[in-house]
């Protein structure tokens, strides 16, 4: 074959395209290489130019630049209060020589009293100017931080200092307004949102620790909708790790707009000191009780007239509420707005105006913002049926009236299945069946009439008690005022009668 057939050969042609190729890929990879980082002669390898390092900290001092201008914004809103208590305690004094070596006198009609003496207490904490009405400046705190006090001096960032007097203050939310006089406009708080929240959120603490007046703390969001604290708080606290110390109740907790998200309140600590959990009360759940301070010098609460739990796994399977968000009704107070709007002790309720009920807390809350007089939906669960109800809120009474109404509480007994493990614990015949009384509540009818914990329910009326759905529906047969209770006690059959 001639050379000239050989370069016009099909076998040829392939040789000729890897040719190409192989070139066609020399030169790609002398482009590459003079295009890639530079190698130097010790063989390391630069990842970031100094370019990139400085894009890298002006992103810091961004970060910077936002802490610095919250800081200007909100430290002005912030002021520091001082209260004095007046206390009372047992004097050590002795009234004369005889009584320093030998002790008090002795009389016929017992030991003298000892002396008592009035000590001025004094006390630190922080507060957020919300608003000013012409001269009036008023300023939101804690509870805990005015107390009885009978003095209350406020200090603003600028160095004034004034003297302030109590507008109100509510224990169930712990929180206080006071107020002080000034000609000239202030700095009034930029309220935000506090449903907006969200963990990781920044999130910086202002206030008055530890003494250290008008002290910023940065940190984060770390978690939301906590419950606890001192007391019977309704708040679904904001958790933080943003530092927080005794004199920073009542501050501020802001986030990175400067917009007060929370009042700060609390910390879970074991010394007392910040240990990396501090709560604040989330200022949604205060900018009603800022208008009711104002308008009626007290929080009004909406009032159901129920006592409401959220039921043990046992009880939520007997009534086949498993996996069901919502809160329990275990009593009603006879003519309360529930009663009169018919709700009965088994019911769980699950929306209230559109607004799907957590569980028994987040109800609380609910309630409690509800204006008294206005009407409400209640979705409610009763029997596996769904109903809804209207529901005209009374005002809540205070907690001493309340206590006091334990007598119209129905039925003043809580109960739950009579499972075989109870049975094996309490000692019950295997073949008894019924609820059994988990508590009974003090002053209220089912105590009154002698019921006991542990009584065991097998009958109401004519109806044989099996379960919990025979229970409330015996409880709540409106057709019957008068309810035979049979039950078994230590074993012994025994009988009362209620009257609803």
């Amino acid at each position: 074959m001639s050379m000239k057939d050989l370069f016009n050969s099909k076998k040829m042609l392939f040789i000729n395209i890897a040719l190409v190729c192989l070139i066609i890929g020399f030169f790609i990879g002398i482009v590459t290489l003079s295009c890639s980082t530079k190698i130097t002669s010790n063989g390391v390898a630069f990842a970031q130019d100094e370019s990139k390092s400085l894009e890298g900290l002006e992103a810091l001092e961004s970060i910077q630049y936002s802490f610095r201008k919250v800081a200007e914004k909100v430290l002005p809103v912030v002021v520091e209060i001082n209260v004095v208590d007046i206390v009372t305690q047992d004097s050590p004094g002795f009234n004369s020589p005889w009584e320093f070596f030998f002790g008090p006198d002795k009389k016929d009609d017992g030991e003298k009293q000892p002396k008592q003496r009035e000590y001025r207490q004094q006390g630190l904490g922080s507060g957020v100017i919300v608003k000013q009405t012409g001269n009036q400046v008023f300023v939101l705190t804690n509870n805990h931080v005015v107390g009885d006090a009978e003095e209350i001096k406020i200090k603003l960032y600028e160095g004034k200092e004034y003297t302030a007097k109590l507008v109100g203050k509510d224990e169930r939310k712990d929180l206080a307004l006071i107020v002080f006089e000034e000609s000239n406009k202030v700095p009034v708080a930029d309220l935000g949102d506090s449903d907006v929240v969200s963990v990781g959120d920044w999130a910086l603490a202002i206030g008055n620790p530890l003494g250290y007046s008008y002290t910023v703390t940065a940190g984060i969001i770390s978690a939301i909708g906590r419950h606890g604290g001192p007391g019977e708080n309704i708040s679904d606290f904001i958790q933080t790790d943003a530092a927080i110390n005794p004199g920073n109740s009542g501050g501020a907790l802001v986030n990175i707009r400067g917009q007060v998200v929370g009042i700060n309140t609390w910390i879970a600590s074991t010394t007392g000191v910040y240990s990396g959990y501090g709560f604040a009360i989330p200022i949604n759940n205060a900018t009603k009780s800022i208008d009711d301070f104002i308008k009626f010098g007290k929080v009004e609460y909406g009032w159901l007239g129920v006592q409401i739990t959220d039921p043990v796994d046992e009880v939520l399977a007997g009534l086949d509420l498993t996996g069901i968000e919502g809160s329990f009704v275990s009593q009603v107070f006879k003519n309360s707005p529930a009663d009169k709007s018919g709700v009965m002790p088994g019911d769980f309720i699950v929306k209230v105006n559109e607004i799907n009920i957590k569980d028994t807390d987040h109800l609380l809350r609910i309630i409690a913002d509800i204006p008294g007089g206005q009407t409400s939906d209640f979705n409610i669960i009763r029997m596996g049926d769904r109903i809804t109800l209207k529901v005209k809120l009374g005002i809540r009474p205070e907690e001493k009236n309340i206590a006091a109404q334990n007598k119209n509480l129905w039925p003043g007994m809580s109960v739950v299945p009579l499972s075989k493990e109870i049975k094996e614990k309490l000692e019950i015949d295997s073949g008894t069946t019924g609820v059994i009384i988990a508590y009974i509540l003090d002053d209220t009818p089912a105590s009154i009439a002698g019921f006991q914990d542990y009584d065991v329910i097998t009958k109401i009326n004519t109806t044989d008690i099996k379960n919990l759905k025979d229970f409330y529906k015996s409880l709540n047969d409106t057709k019957k005022k008068d309810l035979d209770f049979y039950f078994k006690r230590k074993g012994v059959d025994l009988k009362i009668g209620l009257v609803r």
